[in-house]
């Protein structure tokens, strides 16, 4: 049995109910995400689409994560998956740069590495991952690429030649396909950058911070001069001042 997951980006349509799912399986915190949703605009207005991407582990054959970990937190299933033992981790985050995918995060909680594990404690248990249970679309296809039979081992053999995994340069051997949504859902350098529809078009520069003339010294004199000159006299007669007048208030 080898476990695969594949996203139909046709049918996908942004609802997030997928990352919502995730984060509540699995008590992911606040800042931190195993499954994240990102969307890409293409073209240009008025003739324009958005296209979204479910991101989480790929669950790679060659995992550079599981070959880094000096202590095997990171492990391979008997089905494929490639999980994390926390009681394992000493938070190196050796995992996190050798990963290319940025798939994986270090909780802030417990400071130990965490990912998508495919749900593993629900597919043990004979049930399917909450991201695949909640897609109202269907668009999360799970199941085993070794049987011929299966969902997705049939999906994949219906879209032959349309099928795309991240980064096949990396040379990983995802277990995570995608299908549809062009070359731009998986590929950011293959999205046009058309001249005059960047985000920043007009970049200035300020000539100066603030007011040339007011600096830090000047903004703690202030209170004392307004901004005239003063010398150490002037701060003599400022202390002088001060105190008669706390005489005449009989304190």
């Amino acid at each position: 049995m080898k476990l695969g997951f594949l996203v139909d980006l046709n049918l996908c349509m942004g609802c997030k109910g997928c990352e919502v799912a995730c984060k509540v399986e699995n008590e992911v915190p606040l800042g931190s995400w195993r499954l994240r949703v990102k969307y890409i605009d293409i073209g240009t207005f008025p003739d324009t689409s958005r296209s979204f991407t479910p991101l989480r582990c790929n669950h790679c054959e060659s995992a550079p994560c599981e070959r880094i970990c000096p202590v095997s937190a990171l492990h391979y299933l008997e089905n494929g998956i490639v999980n994390v033992d926390s009681s394992r981790c000493i938070g190196c985050a050796g995992c996190m740069m050798a990963c290319p995918y940025g798939a994986i995060y270090m909780d802030p909680e417990t400071n130990t590495a965490d990912k998508c594990t495919y749900c593993a404690h629900r597919v043990e248990s004979g049930m399917m991952p909450a991201c695949v249970v909640i897609c109202p679309v269907q668009a999360n296809i799970f199941g085993d690429i070794d049987d011929d039979t299966s969902h997705i081992s049939q999906y994949i053999m219906e879209h032959q030649g349309a099928v795309q995994v991240r980064k096949p340069e990396k040379h990983t051997t995802p277990k995570h396909f995608y299908v549809g949504g062009g070359n731009q859902t998986l590929n950011p350098l293959a999205q046009q950058r058309l001249e005059g529809y960047n985000l920043f078009n007009n970049v200035t520069h300020l000539k100066h911070i603030g007011d040339p003339h007011h600096g830090v010294i000047d903004r703690f004199l202030a209170p004392f001069t307004s901004h005239e000159h003063l010398d150490n006299k002037s701060f003599m007669d400022f202390d002088n001042s001060h105190e008669s007048h706390e005489e005449e208030g009989g304190h």
